[in-house]
């Protein structure tokens, strides 16, 4: 890879300070942040996925706000969307800062990756709909177990879009678990610096917990009745967000609006490990230590490591 295709990364798990310290690189770098967050692609999902407001962004933020939540936005078109927005920043001979914590995400746009289409409307897919609506997730996550026991353990039985897919792509003769082992081989497709935010457990515990009080407070609760007024449902892809989902089950009576805070919270602490646990299995990221850095100091090794290439330790642990 030429130094020209250099991308950087930053990662991390949610409430870590990704977003603040992706912008502090990429004002450094006079470019922009290109968001690889699965849920900050739609429109009006603004408070619960934390999006920096439009009037405090200091540098453009690429791939936040291009679709509706009631649309279907797949990882092949966050791809090709993300990586135009890439190759446009460096045609323009600048640095393109990729900021996220959806691991597959920026792994589509900075690795070689290519996602199985299937036919969108299809009867196939039509029929497999028509059985999720008729046994529920769990009935049909059990036809893919009885049929393809590998593929139903690589995904989780709410996962329908998947089970619905992988379904489909056994009908086509390819087994899903399969096509998830040649996802796994890595090509880079960009020459990407990744650098991790970390820092103790107990302190980003509290942070996750102190933002979505913080997201209560901004109006989330408002923020969803009105996508739910609009046309969200929670078994859509992004009725399935943290924060959506468990005050869709609130407002349709579910739960009361304490338990469904209680139930935001230890949902964002599972994600955040997972997150974690996907950093450490990726094993290319260098790490910021975060209870030790400021963010102005963490831009700094950043920028001096762009420069000076990945030979030094970059204050990581």
């Amino acid at each position: 890879m030429s130094e020209a295709s250099k991308v950087v990364c930053i990662v991390g798990p949610t409430a870590s300070g990704k977003s603040s310290l992706a912008e502090a690189v990429a004002l450094r770098l006079k470019s922009a942040v290109v968001s690889v967050d699965a849920m900050q692609v739609y429109r009006g999902m603004d408070v619960g996925t934390a999006k920096t407001p439009t009037g405090e962004r200091r540098c453009p933020l690429l791939m936040v706000d291009v679709c509706d939540p009631t649309e279907s936005y797949s990882v092949q078109r966050f791809q090709a969307d993300a990586r135009s927005c890439v190759d446009g920043l460096l045609a323009e001979g600048r640095t393109p800062v990729l900021c996220g914590g959806t691991g597959l995400y920026l792994d589509a746009v900075i690795d070689e990756m290519d996602f199985p289409a299937g036919e969108v409307g299809g009867r196939a897919r039509s029929a497999y709909e028509d059985l999720l609506a008729e046994r529920g997730p769990e009935g049909l996550h059990a036809l893919l177990a009885e049929r393809d026991p590998r593929s139903a353990e690589l995904i989780h039985p709410n996962n329908s879009r998947r089970v619905v897919r992988a379904l489909e792509m056994l009908d086509e003769g390819v087994s899903y678990s399969q096509k998830h082992e040649g996802l796994k081989r890595r090509t880079p497709h960009y020459a990407a610096s990744i650098w991790a935010l970390s820092m103790s457990r107990d302190r980003l515990y509290q942070r996750i917990d102190r933002r979505v009080d913080l997201m209560m407070e901004q109006g989330l609760l408002d923020e969803v009745a009105a996508l739910k007024d609009g046309g969200l449902v929670a078994d859509s892809t992004a009725g399935q967000a943290i924060g959506y989902k468990e005050l869709l089950s609130h407002l349709a009576g579910e739960c009361s609006l304490e338990e469904a805070v209680q139930t935001i919270k230890r949902r964002t602490r599972n994600y955040a490990k997972r997150q974690l646990s996907w950093i450490r299995r990726d094993g290319r990221a260098r790490v910021l230590d975060m209870d030790v850095l400021s963010t102005e100091e963490a831009c700094e090794l950043v920028a001096s490591g762009l420069c000076a290439g990945q030979d030094d330790d970059g204050g990581g642990r």
